[in-house]
């Protein structure tokens, strides 16, 4: 089997002592006495067989089978030679490689105790520290508890300290305070008798005064009431003089006013020019406003008489008047003619 590789599987019996392997290398073997007992009577050049070479297999990772080359062998050799030598060589291989995995396979696992070691190690000093930690805390723990229950002590005694010296002052306001009370009594006692002897006289005083203001005041209510009387006589008597004043007042202005109303009425009936539409019972109220003067101040439709042109003539002749005729008394103007209203009638100004 020329240029060919047949693996084997290990059952725990090297490869190269299996009766497969030993059969082959035996033919071989033969094969090879055979040729070269050929060789020496013939007298033509063969090529020399190929040789065969064997591999270990081991269990754990399996190996390609031998495989035979040819080998270019001198005619005057021994053909089994170079295969032992070579088998030797393997051999010597396949025991390094051995010793080579076996020796990585004692690294590792002094690799893997040593990193167990290590890791213990290590954990143990976690441990050591972590006890170190805990005893660190415990005792900080007691030496804080210690430090509170000192503290707690001194505050303690110094509560003791304050109350019995609030006792002692509190004694001391109060041992104060009855003396105070006592000689504030005592006061009170010389106050109230003084008091009483000023509200004594005082009352005697006021008796005095009262009956002298009330004499007074009897005096002053005579002369008061006189006084009202004399006055209410004078008020009444004024007020009958501006009375009748007014009333002559009053009747002048109206008597006043109805002349100058009646001047209004004869210029408006004079200025109006009513519609042909125009009926004796359409009516239209203005509201008319003058000046001082007798200027036109304003006009204002208050009541229609439903005649859109009745309505336009009264309008019209009421603006067509430039000045009306008005009181020069101011009081007459304001109460009659400031503001005024006026009904315009086919038959009648009113």
């Amino acid at each position: 089997m020329t240029g060919q590789e047949r693996e084997f599987t290990s059952t725990g019996v090297p490869a190269w002592k299996s009766p497969f392997a030993l059969s082959l290398a035996l033919h071989l073997l033969i094969a090879g006495v055979a040729l070269a007992g050929w060789s020496w009577s013939s007298a033509i050049q063969e090529p020399p067989p190929n040789s065969v070479s064997a591999r270990l297999i081991t269990q754990q990772k399996p190996e390609p089978s031998p495989v035979v080359e040819p080998v270019d062998q001198p005619v005057d050799q021994p053909v089994d030679q170079p295969d032992r030598e070579e088998e030797q060589k393997e051999l010597e291989k396949q025991k390094q490689a051995q010793a080579q995995k076996r020796q990585k396979e004692e690294e590792a696992r002094k690799a893997a105790e040593q990193k167990k070691r290590e890791d213990a190690k290590q954990k143990a000093e976690e441990q050591k520290r972590e006890q170190a930690k805990a005893e660190e805390r415990k005792v900080e723990k007691t030496r804080k508890e210690e430090a509170a229950r000192q503290k707690a002590e001194a505050e303690a005694k110094e509560r003791e300290r304050r109350k019995a010296e609030a006792e002692k002052k509190q004694e001391e306001a109060k041992r104060k305070a009855e003396e105070e009370k006592r000689r504030q009594e005592e006061q009170r006692k010389r106050e109230e008798a003084e008091r009483k002897k000023q509200e004594e006289q005082a009352r005697k005083e006021a008796e005095r005064k009262r009956l002298d203001a009330e004499r007074k005041l009897q005096e002053k209510q005579l002369e008061a009431q006189a006084d009202q009387a004399r006055k209410a006589r004078a008020e009444e008597a004024q007020r009958r003089k501006q009375a009748a004043a007014a009333k002559a007042r009053e009747s002048q202005m109206l008597s006043e006013s109805q002349k100058y109303q009646a001047l209004i009425r004869e210029r408006l009936s004079q200025a109006w020019y009513p519609p042909s539409s125009a009926t004796e019972e359409m009516t239209a109220r203005l509201q008319i406003t003058l000046l001082p003067t007798g200027e036109l101040a304003g006009v204002k439709l208050v009541a229609s008489s439903g005649n859109t042109a009745f309505d336009n003539s009264a309008l019209g002749a009421v603006k067509s008047l430039s000045r009306y005729p008005v009181p020069s008394e101011r009081d007459t103007f304001e109460t009659y003619f400031r503001q005024f209203t006026i009904e315009f009638n086919p038959r009648r100004l009113r």
